[in-house]
């Protein structure tokens, strides 16, 4: 099968004006920009789900997870752009879609016009830092990475409550905060979506962690916006600005308030966050 970018990857566009990539988190979809997008009409926005995520393709993966990998998964996304005739742009990410975000900027920084993390640590710092409290919040990381089918067969049987109880669990949000909340669950109750994600953690703590070990000590000079949730997992447990200190050299840090989903919770707080840092660079 010939990967089409175009066909393979669901996406919407919007606005007009210098172009910003948006990827979503687990567990959910490119739907949880819409309210965020609307604010921000001086920008082409395009927002994708992720491979195994949404409406994206899923493809088949191995032991090792690789086809989940950061890597891969940010080669579909710069695939995207390049068939969109964007050689260049700005790139935005929330939780999962941020870790992408970070891996598509070390790989290929020249094309990165911006990037806006939110609410993570790099991969390998978090995994480095990783203690009980730590554990007990973030339970799905070793829970999703476990050896298949266990983890499908388990989320497969009632995958509402399980994917609920994520939204809900990382600062305090509730089910009714989550507009897109209808297109979350049409995705995460297909099959072939939550294995996907469980290859997703698999390939994290694998393959992930190599590709992140090769780039130790590396920095981006590029300008970089870091924010995080104010009552969120990353907020009680780490110092998240000074951790991104020491990989981003032209970095703004602010926290927002929310929980870990502070995006779906506040998006016009958001937005302006966002105007505000893309409008500083916004030369492609």
């Amino acid at each position: 099968m010939t990967f089409d970018p175009l066909t393979h990857i669901a996406f919407s566009t919007a606005g007009e004006g210098p172009p910003v990539l948006f990827l979503h988190g687990f567990p959910q979809t490119s739907a949880l920009w819409g309210p965020v997008i609307r604010c921000l009409p001086d920008f082409e926005c395009i927002a994708s789900d992720l491979r195994g995520y949404g409406a994206s393709w899923t493809p088949e993966a191995g032991e090792a997870s690789e086809a989940y990998s950061f890597r891969a998964m940010g080669g579909d996304q710069f695939a995207l752009m390049s068939a969109l005739g964007h050689e260049r742009f700005h790139l935005v990410g929330h939780d999962r879609g941020a870790r992408v975000a970070y891996r598509m900027a070390l790989d290929h920084p020249k094309r990165v016009t911006s990037l806006t993390v939110m609410d993570i640590l790099p991969t390998d710092a978090l995994v480095a830092a990783w203690d009980y409290p730590v554990g007990k919040a973030y339970f799905h990381w070793s829970f999703l990475a476990q050896p298949a089918p266990f983890p499908e067969r388990m989320i497969g049987a009632d995958p509402d409550p399980f994917f609920e109880a994520c939204l809900t669990g990382w600062g305090g949000a509730r089910v009714d905060d989550f507009p897109a909340i209808d297109a979350y669950r049409a995705a995460w109750r297909r099959p072939e979506v939550i294995a996907a994600m469980c290859h997703d953690y698999r390939a994290a703590v694998g393959i992930d962690l190599q590709h992140d070990a090769a780039d130790a000590g590396r920095v981006l000079d590029l300008p970089a916006l870091v924010l995080w949730g104010e009552s969120g997992v990353m907020a009680r447990h780490f110092d998240v600005q000074a951790v991104w200190q020491d990989r981003l050299s032209h970095m703004r840090a602010d926290a927002v308030p929310g929980g870990h989903f502070f995006v779906d919770q506040n998006p016009r707080i958001v937005a302006a966050l966002l105007a505000e840092h893309l409008r500083s660079h916004g030369a492609v």
